[in-house]
């Protein structure tokens, strides 16, 4: 038999510290800028996933300043991910792996990731999470504002329910492809009803239904070809359009729209303030990805430094600030030209 080691109930984790009614109030929220309700931009920014949780709280705290120097124009979601998908391997994140070395002692994690996510919370920020194990998102959902589901995983029917009974908005990211279709067919799935099995509060296997999630979106990561510029954004509110779906976009400004080359985020992400500055009002939110200092690091090969991603590169702090400056002045353009 292999080895096995039990892990705490969801109830065991969460109501050791329980949630602030803050949450509901982000929800509200970012769905309401999704919706257009709300005219200003949401940006989701933090590091690739979070391998530090004490200079990770570092960078939130950042991160929370420039979130009140810019409440006027911007609402700013800390990219707090703490699972990692991978193609092939890798590390697979804070939760799965906390000491980084493949050991998986899943249960450590779940307790420093969770720690972790109220500490940030702590700060003021709404949180953002990319849910990537299904059975993992009960230990974490009660904290998130607004959730992701990833490119390597959009296809797949367990992630499409979770993300319908998920209580937060969701993103659908296009696949590795770069086709729409499947994100664009997720969205759909997600906002209907579904029956499916779950873990309940104390760990036992459960059946959820769930009413479905109005709030689910597209979100534009690029592929082999970028599609972030203005007819691509044009050409995915056509697909949402002709789907039947509110057009509204969240554009990533990594991934496949920089080429994973931190150094052309802020190109990307010029680009679309252009598109919002001359009024594409659908243009609803940005993705950054932003840490304390500029560039990565290998997740081996010795002691880490605290301050570098392990995973994709990140633009440091110092460059990452600017970005949001010139963020907040298009949509005020935006906001004056309507």
């Amino acid at each position: 038999m292999p080895d096995q080691d039990t892990l705490p109930t969801p109830a065991e984790v969460t109501g050791a510290r329980p949630l602030s009614q803050a949450v509901a109030r982000h929800r509200a929220t970012i769905d309401a800028v999704l919706a257009r309700r709300d005219p200003r931009l949401l940006v989701v920014a933090g590091p690739c996933s979070v391998h530090d949780p004490a200079a990770a709280l570092d960078y939130a705290r950042l991160l929370a300043g420039a979130a009140e120097r810019f409440s006027d124009d911007l609402v700013i979601v800390l990219r707090a991910y703490l699972e990692k998908p991978r193609t092939v391997s890798g590390w697979t994140g804070l939760l799965p792996d906390p000491t980084l070395d493949g050991k998986g002692d899943i249960g450590t994690g779940i307790r420093l990731g969770r720690s972790f996510l109220l500490d940030a919370a702590g700060t003021g920020l709404p949180l953002a999470y990319e849910f990537v194990d299904p059975l993992l998102a009960h230990y974490v959902a009660d904290l998130v504002s607004w959730a992701a589901v990833g490119a390597r995983t959009v296809a797949s029917q367990p992630h499409r329910h979770l993300a319908s009974w998920l209580p937060m908005p969701v993103g659908m990211k296009n696949c590795v492809s770069g086709r729409l279709d499947t994100a664009v067919q997720a969205i759909r799935a997600a906002g209907l009803p579904h029956t499916f099995p779950g873990v309940a509060a104390d760990g036992r296997l459960t059946t959820l239904r769930s009413a479905g999630n109005p709030a689910a979106h597209l979100v534009l990561r690029g592929g082999p070809v970028p599609n972030y510029d203005a007819a691509s954004v044009a050409a995915a509110l056509s697909t949402l359009h002709e789907a039947g779906l509110p057009p509204r976009v969240v554009v990533d400004a990594s991934h496949g729209n920089s080429g994973k080359d931190h150094h052309r985020q802020p190109g990307v992400a010029g680009d679309l303030a252009t598109q919002i500055a001359d009024g594409n009002n659908a243009l609803a939110g940005v993705m950054l990805e932003s840490y304390l200092s500029d560039g990565n690091q290998p997740a081996t090969g010795g002691r880490l430094r605290p301050d570098l991603s392990v995973t994709d590169p990140c633009l440091g702090w110092d460059r990452t600030l600017p970005l949001l400056e010139t963020l907040a002045t298009a949509v005020r353009r935006r906001r004056q030209g309507s």
